[in-house]
């Protein structure tokens, strides 16, 4: 009677499940496959099990029809389920000043959108980004080399110098 049901639970298993717009692995703990999602971190997956009512360590796989509905919508929205607001990754949001977690292509783009506004305004950040060198006050001389190209590395020679042996 047991083989039975061990023959259930393989039929049931999703090898993919796709939960906000990404296919996550089936074989892998839920609280790990989440964090394939763009967006979220770790921590975030950790809260999105717990508001959602999943047991972190169950395999991705075995989860129930609602219980993929429950953890989508916890991402989507995850104000509306009392989520702490220190963990959303857009707080104070620069046109409505809202607390918000974006995630997948909505992060991409709001990202490109405040990368094009600092180059707009000409702050020194936005300088950065637009000449390719490091924002955030990391040194140059040795790092970032791809980024300044071959022809900035090592001494010329004079025309007229000779050699030292």
């Amino acid at each position: 009677m047991a083989d039975k049901t061990e023959v259930k639970e393989a039929d049931d298993f999703k090898y993919f499940v796709r939960i906000a717009n990404t296919d996550l692995e089936g074989n892998k703990q839920i609280h790990h496959a989440l964090t394939k999602i763009k967006g979220v971190s770790f921590m975030f997956s950790n809260m999105i099990c717990t508001l959602a009512g999943v047991d972190k360590s169950s395999k991705t796989g075995n989860l129930k029809d609602d219980q993929v509905k429950k953890l989508d919508e916890v991402i989507n929205d995850p104000l509306k389920f009392k989520a702490p607001v220190w963990i959303f990754n857009r707080r104070n949001d620069y046109e409505d000043g809202s607390d918000k977690h974006l995630n997948g292509s909505d992060l991409t783009f709001s990202k490109e959108n405040d990368i094009k506004r600092l180059k707009k305004i000409k702050s020194y950040k936005g300088m950065r980004h637009g000449v390719g060198l490091p924002v955030r006050g990391q040194r140059t001389k040795s790092n970032f080399r791809r980024n300044k190209g071959k022809g900035s590395l090592g001494v010329k020679k004079k025309a007229g110098a000779k050699s030292g042996k």
